[in-house]
């Protein structure tokens, strides 16, 4: 028989309830137990910032995170930036105006990413917004786009 407990997340405003094991990741639970799978699972070793989400606000890796860690703490996904039929978060916004995406399996990381590096302070410059991003990889290497993304996005929030 497996151990399993009983934890309760705040997931996008919303206050939610879960029985899981123990070792459970808040990537797993995200996905499998609440379906959103905006949240990508990329290399699941914490190297690759697909699964990027905020919780109580800061940016953590959803995949070396387990779901039991943040019991009773607010997290938000990529559905959770803006609210449905309601306009998109600027940083997204950017990422569409400057094309900061091709295949678009690592563009919710990013935009996790994105709006912690903007909120952090970290978007003063193109370097400093780089050296905010690196822990989120695109396969297809659409990093000029993304750093223009977030310099726009940066104005647009301030």
């Amino acid at each position: 028989m497996t151990n399993q407990t009983t934890i309760n997340l705040e997931i996008n405003g919303r206050t939610q309830s879960l029985v899981v094991e123990p070792r459970v990741t808040l990537l797993d639970a995200l996905r499998d137990h609440f379906e959103l799978t905006g949240t990508k699972k990329g290399c699941d070793q914490g190297q690759c910032g697909a699964c990027t989400v905020h919780v109580d606000g800061e940016r953590v890796l959803s995949c070396l995170t387990l779901a039991v860690q943040v019991e009773g703490r607010a997290v938000t996904t990529i559905e959770g930036l803006s609210d449905p039929g309601a306009e998109l978060h600027p940083v997204q916004s950017a990422f569409l105006e400057h094309d900061a995406f091709q295949c678009g399996y690592c563009t919710p990381g990013q935009i996790m990413s994105a709006v912690a590096c903007i909120r952090e302070g970290h978007a003063g410059s193109d370097n400093e917004i780089r050296e905010y991003m690196s822990g989120n990889l695109c396969r297809c290497g659409a990093y000029p786009h993304i750093v223009e993304a977030v310099r726009e996005a940066a104005k647009v929030m301030s």
